[in-house]
């Protein structure tokens, strides 16, 4: 990959991080008055941007003579999907209906009753980050930079469990701001 191209994906994707962190923070009960509007906003930003260094990536694909048909495959545009499409809106709602535990959409349309399933079986399923070495880590990761970016790393005591917060307490302790080089 050209050196150009690698650190333009490499600051598109660090922005993608920093917008699910963004989602995950506005889940936290601190800021929950807003959490509706911010969580729209940073999720479809930060899959927004990833968009772009896809496309990036892409037109540097197609520019050095990859096959279209190839191209398509990898950026497996038969699955792209609109968030503005009804039918995905229904599909989401049907999943969020067996989320909550709602009464199943009516009809007999295969995709909604599967996403409903898949709803109820997330709702059954769902673990907490503390429940899950993985996503555990991965929040607390994100926690603990933001907090260390921010200079914040006390605050993390105010809206994350006491594990979480202790844990990227320990990340942000890890981690060093680079300062400039001197001459």
């Amino acid at each position: 990959m050209p050196e150009p191209l690698r650190r333009a994906v490499h600051q598109y994707v660090a922005e993608a991080v920093f917008n699910c962190f963004e989602v995950l923070r506005y889940t936290e009960p601190d800021v929950a008055h807003d959490w509706k509007r911010m969580t729209l906003y940073r999720s479809t930003d930060a899959a927004d941007v990833l968009t772009m260094a896809s496309m990036l990536i892409a037109a540097h694909c197609e520019r050095t003579g990859m096959a279209p048909d190839t191209l398509r495959y990898y950026l497996q545009t038969d699955y792209q999907k609109s968030r503005a499409d009804a039918r995905e809106m229904n599909r989401a709602r049907a999943q969020v209906a067996g989320l909550l535990g709602e009464p199943a959409p009516e009809g007999d349309d295969r995709v909604l009753a599967m996403r409903y399933a898949q709803g109820q079986h997330r709702a059954e399923d769902a673990l907490t980050p503390e429940d899950d070495p993985q996503k555990l880590l991965t929040a607390a990761c994100l926690y603990g930079l933001s907090a260390k970016l921010c200079d914040d790393v006390d605050a993390l005591n105010s809206y994350l469990s006491p594990q979480m917060a202790a844990m990227a307490r320990k990340v942000a302790d890890a981690l060093e701001i680079p300062q400039p080089a001197t001459l």
